[in-house]
């Protein structure tokens, strides 16, 4: 009997000390955010106004601005979310429900993983042979979008199929024995409960790529532009136009860095200001993706 108390106590003392563990590190990853923003807060509210906004990048840091840069990253984005997200999810889907499991898929599977740790340049050299040289896009938004496309990839197949894997199999045999067909079964069944999960690694996947910059410098985006792409809304019927896939474009990455590598004050704080705004542009899209998820789990009924 004793031995059991002495037992519980020790396993008591040790889930004390990890939650103790993990609550200090949380708070310290939590500090370094706070600092790091407050340093921006402090360095670049000052520059933030609606010039700054609505002015392109110039010579003097005075009237400089990132009109260009988060217009393309907006695009650029646009660009990403599109391409990725649907061939991700059915990569995703096709590998966890229809593959079967045998030495080719295994070898699919273990490409995946190991993409997903890739250093990011080498996605920009890979955009850059295929979509520059072979598929002649051009330095272009869509070339910027597709490259990112190929780096957050992975992580959305990985994503999609753990979110799968963790729905149980009684929700799938239930499915069948009420006649559904495989493909009834994961549209009305598997995907609505899975998708918490699948928008938690389009959430990872997106946050990494706004951030980017190695991909894009490779594929040509410019540090220095003071024009807009083309309006993708036409006089002309349809009213819709996809020129501006094909306009030369630069992201706040990009622009950051090079008011960061300026000599002069000013610059660095417009580089600051720069960086508050791309927190906060990745802040509101991880909020409107985990909005998203909050209504998909609120209908949901297990």
């Amino acid at each position: 009997m004793k031995d059991i108390k002495r037992r519980i106590a020790i396993s008591k003392y040790w889930d004390y000390t990890f939650a103790t563990i993990g609550l200090l590190s949380s708070f310290v990853g939590l500090a370094l955010l706070l600092t790091l923003f407050l340093d921006l807060f402090i360095d670049g509210f000052p520059r933030l106004s609606y010039k700054f906004f609505t002015s392109f990048p110039s010579r003097f840091p005075e009237n400089a601005g990132i009109l260009s840069a988060w217009v393309g990253t907006v695009l650029v984005m646009i660009v990403t979310a599109l391409a990725a997200i649907p061939l991700g999810v059915a990569a995703g889907i096709y590998l966890e429900e229809y593959a079967g499991k045998n030495l080719f898929t295994n070898i699919i599977e273990i490409n995946i993983a190991n993409l997903a740790g890739i250093p990011s340049i080498i996605y920009g050299l890979l955009a850059l042979g295929l979509f520059v040289y072979f598929f002649k896009f051009g330095e272009s938004i869509l070339t910027g979008g597709l490259a990112l496309t190929l780096l957050i990839l992975p992580v959305v197949i990985m994503a999609t199929r753990e979110a799968i894997r963790a729905i149980p199999n009684s929700i799938r045999e239930a499915s069948y024995a009420l006649g559904a067909t495989k493909w009834q079964t994961v549209r009305w069944h598997i995907l609505p409960y899975s998708t918490g999960g699948i928008l938690t690694g389009i959430i990872i996947g997106l946050s990494r790529a706004i951030g980017e910059t190695a991909p894009l410098i490779t594929v040509g985006a410019l540090t220095f532009i003071a024009f807009l792409p083309t309006s993708p809304l036409s006089s002309d019927f349809p009213f819709i136009s996809f020129r501006w896939l094909l306009d030369p474009f630069t992201v706040m990455p990009i622009q950051l860095f090079n008011w960061v590598s300026r000599p002069q004050k000013g610059f660095h704080m417009n580089a600051a200001a720069a960086g508050i705004v791309l927190m906060v542009m990745t802040l509101v899209m991880n909020g409107i993706a985990i909005y998203i998820r909050y209504r998909f789990r609120k209908k949901i009924k297990w």
